[in-house]
């Protein structure tokens, strides 16, 4: 009895271990088609590039600790790479994706296998394609769920969806850019927006292209939305309902309220919404945030929120967005944007700094003689208008290849100016050239972006590739080094991958150094991108093998 009581105790002992070990990771494996596919909206057909002949994509679902790999074969007539947007891809640049920075372009007719670990990550992100305009077609949704056993900081929600935010063209997208570039322009701005690939009903020929959503009066709903647009940051908004915001680019948030929300390109936003009106038909709607004098796409894309059981023919009710230059929205909206901050989702911002950087963005005038105006438009980053190089940043650091890039980016503009003051019509000194900033391993970092008033003021998302960042301050005019820093918010700011300027303002954000790599930093309106409004950080290996760069695969497109 003795020993049947041992091997019993053995026994219990055994499964309890077993069911308090953390569940094991799983690998995730997708295959990506890229291929010309036929699409229509607007009453237009035309062939454009997509995966797996979605538009939107295909979404990619996995767990906190996962391994995925994603094998994608280019069977379009363009060369392309695919960046996997917020991932922070640790010592692991070479699945990043970002064309000329981390790898080569993935040829027509070859395949490359991306291969990563999800760590320390759960939440919304994306993944899109990184070079030309191509992501105006291939994007689609990245959904992180928790680890097994881990609950949402928050209600669980009855059920998600995953909204994505896009554009559409009737003309061929990359060639309406080449069109821009020849002519020294802006190309011409999207005919529509969409919500998960549909513009809705407002447009013609869109009765079947509207995207609606059928939910039952009582329950919460957890929409994962993503701004997938090349150029526009968008309000979203449903009517007669609120949204409590509990989620930004992959990062739990204070919850907090609202009518309607702000995203840039770039950014993810998730929202809990209760279906607690009277059951009907509601819209749910999009429409682009500009508080400067440039022209927008400023037509509003619609989907449709559907109790159950209402019918079809019931006309559904428009929210009430905010005025498309509504300044004091977009500010009020980013300063109640705030981190948890609790001992399972900590804060942990820099409070010593040793490295301060101030980037000014500015555009610009270039002559050009086979320009329409004689002039070509320009974007830089203290001055300089990056060129893109021809072999990878990455691949030209770790394998020391001499003459690709100097890095020696200045961390303060060269001429300072009155940055918000009277408007400038010329360049200021700006420069082409291939410069990046060399950080030191695990040191860390404070970056003020400034808009200027080159041209014109005008509010820039900002992506940092392999990191989030805290966003520690934000106001507008001049940044002041000796006032502005004493009102930073070193508590609980928010901590994302995207974080906007505004228009004639700026932004202070800090982060550590501790992911070793080249990492692209840069302006995620395509638009500026495009015209070098960009550059990339090297950051030194660090001591010991955990802290150095991986070794690339060995199928990694070369150049």
């Amino acid at each position: 009895m003795a020993k049947l009581t041992s091997v019993l105790g053995l026994l219990v002992f055994g499964f309890l271990c077993f069911i308090c070990l953390p569940a094991e990771a799983a690998l995730k494996k997708y295959q990506f088609d890229v291929k010309v596919s036929n699409v229509s909206r607007l009453c237009h057909a035309k062939q454009m590039v997509t995966v797996n002949g979605g538009f939107p994509g295909p979404t990619i679902y996995a767990r906190e600790g996962d391994r995925v790999q994603i094998n994608v074969t280019n069977y379009a007539q363009y060369n392309l790479s695919i960046h996997w947007h917020g991932l922070k891809q640790y010592r692991n640049g070479w699945a990043d994706g970002p064309a000329y920075i981390t790898q080569c372009p993935i040829q027509t007719g070859n395949s490359y296998v991306y291969d990563f670990n999800v760590t320390g990550q759960r939440g919304t992100l994306w993944w899109h394609a990184h070079i030309l305009w191509l992501r105006a077609t291939v994007y689609g949704a990245i959904v992180i769920l928790p680890q097994q056993g881990t609950p949402f900081p928050f209600p669980k929600p009855d059920r998600e969806e995953v909204l994505v935010l896009g554009e559409w063209w009737n003309a061929d997208v990359e060639q309406v850019e080449k069109q821009g570039n020849a002519l020294g322009i802006p190309p011409n701005m999207s005919d529509a927006h969409t919500i998960n690939g549909k513009p809705g009903p407002l447009f013609p020929c869109s009765e079947k292209y509207t995207f609606a959503m059928e939910v039952e009066k009582g329950k919460t709903y957890m929409l994962r939305i993503v701004n997938a647009a090349l150029n526009d940051e968008l309000f979203f908004a449903l009517a007669n309902h609120t949204f409590t915001v509990v989620e930004i680019d992959a990062v739990y948030t204070k919850p907090f309220t609202t009518e309607a929300i702000l995203i840039a390109p770039g950014q993810t936003t998730n929202v809990l919404v209760r279906a607690n009106q009277a059951p009907g038909r509601y819209f749910m709607a999009a429409r682009a945030f500009m508080d400067a004098p440039i022209s927008v796409d400023n037509k509003t894309a619609t989907a449709i929120f559907q109790y159950k059981g209402i019918p079809e023919t019931v006309l559904p009710k428009l929210p009430t967005l905010p005025a498309q230059n509504d300044s004091d929205f977009a500010l009020s909206y980013g300063s109640k944007l705030k981190s948890l901050n609790t001992p399972n989702y900590p804060a942990n911002v820099p409070l010593n700094v040793d490295r301060h950087l101030l980037f000014t963005v500015g555009l610009g005038i270039n002559p050009c003689p086979t320009c329409i105006n004689g002039t070509r438009l320009t974007a830089s980053l203290n001055n300089i208008s990056f060129t893109m190089p021809q072999t990878a940043l990455l691949q030209s650091h770790y394998f020391n290849i001499k003459g690709v890039y100097t890095p020696d980016f200045p961390d303060k503009p060269p001429t300072p100016f009155n940055f918000t003051g009277a408007p400038l019509t010329a360049n200021l000194r700006t420069n082409l050239g291939t410069r990046i900033s060399k950080i030191a391993f695990n040191s860390t970092v404070e970056l003020v972006i400034q808009d200027t008033n080159l041209l014109s003021v005008e509010s820039h998302p900002f992506h940092l590739h392999g990191y989030n960042f805290f966003v520690v301050g934000t106001g507008l005019g001049n940044f002041d080094p000796k006032k502005d820093p004493a009102k930073y918010n070193l508590i609980d700011p928010i901590e994302r991958n995207t974080v906007g300027v505004p228009t004639g303002g700026w932004t202070a954000i800090r982060f550590r150094a501790d992911n070793p790599g080249v990492w692209f930093f840069h302006c995620h309106l395509e638009l500026h991108t495009g015209w070098g409004l960009k550059t990339a950080f090297l950051v030194e290996d660090g001591p010991g093998s955990d802290h150095i760069t991986l070794p690339p695969p060995k199928d990694i497109p070369r150049c």
